[in-house]
């Protein structure tokens, strides 16, 4: 018997108790709306981040690029973020607390104080702002990038010029940006410092409509390659009245969180918004010249955005089970072994077989250079449930037969069956049931 009804209480509790997430500063109060990611949480990101790069290089030129957090106040002036880039705020005129006004219903009472005094809805800019150097004034001004794409827009010209890459292509880039949200909600949905993994694809317009369709065809497909359920992943069109300040057209791939459908990336049609506004704003030509035509044309760009954080609270959630095995409950994440944070585990049967279990433990992670973890602590049944809750898809243990037979018991995670199979046949026996690479 089996059950999927997780709730996000569920997942945080796991994510505290198996290091994947911590409160950042927890010690201090924490701060809200900022995590940190213990030892199993970054081996998931890192599967994240090498699943998304393998998947965008299918489509055709790609070149990596990793720029600058900080950004002077041209960049966004440019880009219209700091006139554009802002969420209504309200406040309630009694007990001082701030909401999102699309957030509540300003007909009905403070849930935090009861009272109903609100007041006007005003634009709370997202941006972080800081200033550079010691000297105040507005010269120093910065900001703290709510977004990754501006810093590959605002280096187009150098990329192109620096590298052999002709329209179409596209720049990849995965790093931090920062939104001051005015509440942050829902563990790692909405933050305030997270990582984003952007594509943006340089194309001539008359191509751009169609590279756009081909892009949301691979991007839908990319959450079947990682083990998502294709039944709570959909895509939805933005209407016209929806469409960010930039975008002709764009799709979100949205997935059922605990908490309702929620936007997991967005494909847009930036047509090239950006690069003429840089071009113009710095009044250094972007533009690229076209063999064919003997003219200048500047590019159109379409883009495709996910947040790792958000990507990653998905992969937990449509993971997550509780059964019963052996009539004792468990709870297991079932998540494909392409995103399992440790491929094996090796488990001695008791401390007499730790010396031979620890060396074909050893053996493995050289020869496969796979994640994978030594645990002799604590009965089997408990270190099988503790790799259940962590993901692991196989769990090897030697025990008082093995020095004889030169076997060990492989145990799948979710079946739970076990089978005996020979000591020189592991490294095969994972390469197959992980379908790793050779």
């Amino acid at each position: 018997m089996s059950s999927t009804a997780v709730t996000l209480d569920k997942l945080v509790a796991l994510c505290k108790r198996r290091g994947f997430v911590y409160q950042s500063a927890e010690i201090y109060g924490g701060l809200n709306g900022v995590y940190d990611f213990g030892p199993l949480g970054v081996l998931l990101k890192e599967n994240i981040r090498s699943t998304w790069l393998d998947s965008v290089n299918k489509f055709g030129e790609i070149v990596l690029f990793d720029g600058a957090i900080l950004g002077p106040e041209e960049v966004w002036q440019a880009s219209g973020h700091i006139s554009n880039f802002s969420d209504p705020m309200v406040d309630c005129m009694q007990c001082k607390h701030r909401y999102r006004a699309d957030d509540i219903d300003l007909n009905k009472a403070c849930p935090h104080c009861g009272n109903k005094q609100w007041t006007e809805v005003r634009q709370f800019n997202l941006m972080f702002k800081t200033q550079l150097g010691a000297a105040s004034g507005a010269s120093s001004d910065a900001y703290l990038r709510p977004e990754t794409a501006q810093s590959i827009f605002i280096n187009f010209k150098n990329i192109i010029s620096t590298n052999r890459v002709k329209i179409p292509f596209g720049v990849a880039q995965i790093g931090k940006a920062f939104r001051n949200e005015i509440t942050p909600k829902q563990f790692l949905f909405r933050v305030r410092e997270f990582e984003q993994m952007e594509i943006e694809w340089f194309c001539k317009d008359a191509e751009s409509l169609k590279a756009f369709e081909d892009w949301c065809t691979l991007r839908r497909s990319y959450y079947d390659t990682i083990g998502l359920s294709a039944d709570k992943i959909r895509m939805r069109q933005h209407a016209k009245d929806e469409l960010s300040h930039y975008s002709r057209q764009t799709t979100d791939v949205e997935y059922e969180f605990p908490f309702g459908w929620k936007e997991l990336e967005g494909i847009a049609h930036r047509g090239n918004y950006d690069l003429t506004q840089h071009s113009k704003s710095s009044g250094k030509d972007l533009g690229v010249f076209d063999e064919e035509t003997k003219s200048t044309y500047m590019p159109t760009v379409v883009e495709c955005s996910v947040g790792i954080g958000r990507l990653f609270l998905a992969l937990l959630a449509d993971a997550y089970c509780e059964d019963v095995v052996e009539n004792e409950p468990r709870t297991v994440l079932k998540l494909n072994p392409l995103m399992a944070p440790i491929k094996a585990a090796f488990l001695p049967l008791t401390k007499k077989q730790q010396e031979p279990m620890e060396k074909l433990y050893r053996d493995i992670k050289k020869t496969l250079g796979i994640t994978a973890q030594f645990d002799e602590s604590g009965s089997i049944g408990k270190r099988y449930r503790r790799q259940d809750e962590i993901g692991t898809p196989l769990c090897f243990t030697y025990d008082y037969d093995s020095e004889n037979d030169h076997c060990v018991t492989v145990r799948n995670r979710d079946t739970t069956q076990q089978e005996r199979i020979n000591i020189d046949a592991v490294a095969e026996y994972i390469r197959k049931a992980l379908r790793l690479r050779t």
